[in-house]
């Protein structure tokens, strides 16, 4: 038997359906399953870990979690997710908030 567990359980791991200390009969199916496991977890859950499978002692893999360096204002890629005339991005200099109504100069189309 082998097993495939979680390092920890964040607060986004809690809230989803999958299974922490999931069974599987062959090695192939455990690895599988826990590189999938890892896989699905960064395209889902809030950016603010990165997890990726390990093999650990005995029959077990062991999703790992890290804090994602890179998660900054809700963005995990590095690009601002609010940019515009309406910006309420303060940590890059894409901020481009405009309280007169001239344009912004940025192309967004406001006026």
């Amino acid at each position: 038997m082998y097993t495939v567990q979680m390092q920890e359980e964040c607060a986004c791991f809690k809230k989803s359906e999958y299974v922490n200390n999931a069974s599987f009969q062959t090695q192939k199916e455990a690895y599988d399953y826990s590189n999938l496991l890892a896989e699905l977890m960064n395209e889902e859950f809030c950016s603010k870990h990165l997890f990726y499978s390990q093999i650990a002692e005995g029959n077990n893999f062991v999703v790992r979690v890290d804090r994602n360096a890179t998660f900054v204002s809700g963005c995990s890629t590095g690009v601002s997710c609010d940019t515009g005339c309406g910006s309420t991005d303060d940590w890059t200099l894409e901020a481009t908030a405009n309280n007169s109504s001239e344009s912004c100069g940025s192309g967004c189309g406001c006026s």
